[in-house]
């Protein structure tokens, strides 16, 4: 089970408890926080092993090179294993309130090895890079095929920009996979251009909507390498191709071989093509349910089908395109305005990096639109300034922004995905209800 390295306190200690954790293994830059919370929880001391390089330690935890030195050179046993047997469990990484407990089979697991290795045509050769957190199943999207292909995979420490840019040249990186703010931010080193990564073969963007302004600036410096998965942990995706980016720019793909999908109204019925619904599919992926909570599985689980709490459409030639996140919806004078529609706007602004949108209290319209923005150099524009840009140009006005606040960077989960429940809270902080 792995686990964010942000956590700290109460959220560790909830997660250690509810996965009912006999064993953990961290390293003594996070000791100090499992040590918060160590008084709290049934986990033996010879049970805590840091990674530390041998000759380090620290008190009241083991060596994980010493268990390794000790173990015995006869064979252990042969455990059985099935393929509906738990692999791990992937907690939500908090763009909800109350994180679930994923739990993935060893089927779905090897799965992930063969359906994603083929779909970004990794081969023995390939060298993969991740540099961001294991405990994002982004992560996984990569890493399982590189387990099954023998590739060589590249852990960074840490995400850097400009230190990617030169490990991708050095380690000849073919694959990648990163959430859009990582990428906006290689796309903000001038450097980052085709020939200065000339062994990328596919950059991968997952987690969070990629808006069509950077999609259309990564493939004009580093053409020919662009992929989007939109999907769920719990076991729904679709992929854009980088061999389709061209003719659907704006897509988020199709599902890939055994995968099926549906779009519904909110009576469950099958709306035509080209009309917004809720995307619900199935998949050989699908997670075992929610850890401990089957009345949280069967919310989302209806007659084998996955219900995402998106909202999307699908074309003509079967392309699913993403609207927003149902949540995410606001209703300002009773019209449902999508937040995603905004922030694709406002990324078009020169001096804008990215732009979160979230509904605030009004008190004619009930709720009303303000755009978070962090800028590409401080100063460029004032808020003001950006918020009449910004009505000036918004296709109806109820999407019209109440205001623009500069932030110098999001709160984001582990995986980098931006926490807008974290920035709208204190708005609605002295309200009954949230809508």
């Amino acid at each position: 089970m792995p686990l964010s390295p942000l956590l700290r306190g109460t959220g560790l200690a909830t997660l250690l408890h509810d996965a009912e954790v006999a064993c953990v293994v961290t390293e003594s830059a996070l000791a100090e926080h499992l040590d918060e919370v160590r008084a709290e929880l049934a986990i033996r001391a010879e049970r805590c092993w840091l990674t530390d390089p041998p000759g380090s330690g620290r008190a009241g935890y083991v060596a994980y090179h010493d268990v390794g030195a000790k173990a015995s050179d006869t064979e252990p046993s042969v455990i059985g294993v099935d393929g509906d047997d738990p692999y791990n469990i992937i907690y939500s990484s908090g763009t909800t309130s109350q994180p679930k407990g994923i739990v993935l089979s060893q089927r779905v697991r090897a799965l992930y090895g063969t359906l994603f290795g083929l779909a970004w045509r990794m081969t023995p050769e390939s060298v993969v890079m991740h540099a961001g957190s294991l405990c994002f199943n982004g992560a996984f999207l990569t890493l399982m095929p590189a387990y099954v292909l023998g590739c060589t995979f590249v852990l960074a420490g840490h995400f850097d920009a400009e230190e990617t840019i030169d490990s991708v040249a050095r380690e000849r990186v073919t694959h990648m996979f990163m959430v859009p703010s990582q990428i906006i931010a290689l796309l903000g080193v001038p450097r980052f251009e085709a020939a200065t990564v000339p062994s990328l073969r596919m950059l991968g963007a997952v987690g969070a909507p990629f808006h069509k302004e950077h999609r259309e600036e990564l493939a004009r410096r580093v053409p020919g390498v662009f992929h989007e998965l939109y999907g769920l942990t719990e076991g729904f995706m679709t992929i854009l191709d980088k061999d389709d980016y061209a003719r659907k720019p704006t897509s988020v793909g199709v599902p890939p071989p055994f995968f099926e999908m549906r779009i519904l109204d909110e009576d469950g019925h099958d709306v035509p093509r080209g009309e917004i619904g809720e995307i619900v599919g199935r998949s050989p992926l699908l997670m075992s349910g929610y850890y401990k909570r089957p009345d949280l599985t069967r919310e989302v689980i209806k007659d084998g089908w996955l219900y995402s709490g998106d909202v999307g459409h699908v074309d003509e030639d079967g392309f699913l395109y993403l609207v927003d996140r149902r949540k995410d919806m606001l209703i300002s004078g009773g019209v449902n305005v999508y937040p995603r529609d905004i922030e694709e706007l406002i990324v078009r602004h020169p001096a804008v990096r990215e732009a979160a949108v979230f509904g605030v209290p009004s008190e004619k319209w009930g709720e009303t639109p303000l755009a978070a923005v962090i800028l590409r150099e401080q100063g460029a524009v004032s808020a003001d300034e950006l918020r009449r840009w910004i009505n000036e140009r918004v296709e109806a006005r109820y999407q019209q922004v109440q205001a623009v606040v500069l932030m110098e960077d999001f709160p984001r989960s582990a995986a980098g995905k931006t926490l807008k429940r974290i920035m709208r809270e204190p708005y609605w902080a002295d309200r009954k209800t949230r809508i």
